[in-house]
């Protein structure tokens, strides 16, 4: 007489964890959501890593499957991230808006300068050319801090809200940030955009002193502070990755 046996048990197979695009290993991480009725995926930003929502239980072949649908979307949406890579002598670094050409001076010591060389616009850094991206990082956070101290200052006054505080990071996630204290937050990669887009942003900040939301009052309110408020935020959208992308 034979017996059955145990059954094999199955081995469960892993979760992706990263997902190859256009020749590039992108981190992914996977969060079950028990409320979701669909996935979700979204590029980081900066373009660095991917983010999967899921119903909760999914099967591992719907999410790679769900992947092998969406790789081409990838490669589009990944394609206009500008991976910089690390800057370079001769390189391009955009200021306020406006591309610099980077240009190493020779001198070992001093800050970034800002100027014109045979008509094009150029920064000037000293130090050796491995020190170029924390030179240019930090002539970034002066221009950020200079600019926004001004605007925010500016727009405040123009609400008769007080300002506590104001702070300057390298955030991944968010541009800026407003408490109920009023202490605001940026961040100082901001100083690559356009000036009316830094407007916007000051704006934003500003507004939330006075509307701790979203919602219409508060739109209004930026809009009157910022004409250009649509605009730009439609620029963050299409270049916001971009500038987070900028490896220093």
């Amino acid at each position: 007489m034979f017996g059955l046996g145990r059954p094999t048990r199955r081995t469960a197979q892993p979760r992706p964890s990263a997902v190859t695009v256009n020749g590039r290993d992108l981190p992914l991480a996977i969060r079950e959501n028990a409320r979701a009725t669909r996935m979700t995926l979204r590029i980081e930003p900066g373009g660095q890593a991917l983010k999967l929502t899921i119903p909760k239980g999914l099967a591992v072949r719907e999410i790679d499957e769900f992947l092998t649908r969406h790789h081409g979307w990838l490669m589009t949406r990944l394609a206009r991230v500008e991976d910089a890579g690390p800057l370079a002598d001769q390189g391009k670094i955009s200021i306020r808006g406006v591309d610099h050409r980077i240009a190493l001076t020779g001198k070992l010591r001093g800050i970034a300068e800002q100027t014109e060389l045979d008509g094009v616009p150029t920064l000037l850094v000293s130090g050796l050319p491995e020190h170029i991206g924390r030179r240019v990082s930090d002539h970034l956070k002066r221009v950020a801090k200079t600019e926004l101290q001004r605007l925010v200052h500016m727009h405040a006054a123009t609400l008769g809200e007080p300002v506590r505080a104001i702070a300057y990071k390298d955030t991944k996630s968010r541009w800026g940030s407003c408490t109920s204290e009023g202490n605001l937050s940026f961040s100082w990669r901001i100083a690559m955009a356009p000036d009316f887009v830094i407007d916007y942003l000051a704006a934003h900040e500003v507004a939330h002193l006075k509307e701790m939301n979203h919602g219409p009052d508060f739109w209004a309110t930026c809009k009157a502070l910022c004409p250009r408020t649509t605009e730009a935020k439609r620029w963050l959208k299409q270049n916001g990755s971009r500038l987070f992308a900028v490896a220093f």
